[in-house]
């Protein structure tokens, strides 16, 4: 099944296949004649790897975005919100188009997306006191229970579903962007999927988080899939990579949903 991370792709992760001929006399000659010693073969990935990157990259995440939320000015929260923007999209595309996941191209994408994400908060909190606990808990249950979802089969990543889900997410992104185009040159509320007070902005909501909930089905069917193919162990920072996008997406988007029921600022 081709998968939507690009650790993923190709046949068995790089690994040539081959027979089981008998090598010819010079070939065990030469193998008799080497050192005792030989480099130690690469590691294939496990789950206990995915879950240390995986910590690494949020809990990254989470430390720049708690300084981002606590150093970062009022004044300066646009400008150092634009260059972490830029920043954000130049590593994601070198690492997604690239396939360079490793420790400091992730490490270094979750502290650039810590900050973005740290200062949106910062902002929603002032206007929706208590928006950001109730979106963090809403993400960690979300994980929760695709995590047992995609545990118990109750819904089966298939080729058919991974392409519905990764063309609802481009559909969806595209919404935003044509949103973006007509609140800068036309209209303020842009086409409505944005504005509390049209229904369609309820509607889009629920529908960004349920697909945000399916890429993490998505990713979980990419890691079990790693492993039992044997992936090399540096994959895992791929597999980190997929599952902070996910719970980003999923946060930002109960963020502004939840924030729709708030009364305001206090």
């Amino acid at each position: 099944m081709e998968s939507r991370n690009p650790a993923f792709r190709g046949n068995a992760f790089g690994r040539q296949g081959g027979g089981n001929s008998t090598p010819p006399a010079e070939q065990l000659q030469d193998m008799y004649n080497a050192p005792s010693y030989a480099p130690p073969a690469t590691r294939t990935m496990t789950i206990d790897d995915v879950v240390v990157r995986g910590f690494l990259t949020l809990a990254t995440l989470i430390v720049t975005a708690a300084l981002s939320w606590a150093l970062v000015p009022d004044d300066m929260a646009v400008p150092v919100l634009v260059v972490a923007l830029v920043m954000q999209i130049g590593i994601w595309a070198f690492i997604t188009f690239g396939r360079k996941a490793n420790a400091p191209m992730v490490l270094a994408f979750a502290a650039v997306y810590g900050v973005l994400v740290g200062i949106i908060s910062n902002i929603y909190n002032d206007l929706y006191h208590g928006v950001v606990f109730q979106a963090v808990v809403g993400t960690a249950l979300a994980f929760g229970a695709m995590l047992a979802v995609y545990s118990l089969r109750i819904i089966r990543v298939t080729p058919k579903f991974t392409k519905f889900v990764i063309a609802a997410g481009l559909a969806l992104i595209g919404l935003m962007l044509v949103n973006l185009v007509v609140q800068l040159f036309g209209s303020g509320d842009g086409i409505g999927i944005r504005d509390p007070g049209n229904p369609m902005a309820y509607v889009f909501s629920v529908v960004a988080i349920l697909v945000g909930c399916f890429f993490l089905l998505l990713d979980f069917d990419s890691i079990e899939k790693g492993v039992q193919q044997g992936a090399p162990e540096k994959f895992a920072w791929y597999c980190a990579f997929g599952l902070v996008l996910s719970l980003v997406w999923i946060y930002l988007e109960l963020l502004r949903f939840l924030s729709y029921f708030s009364g305001g600022r206090d």
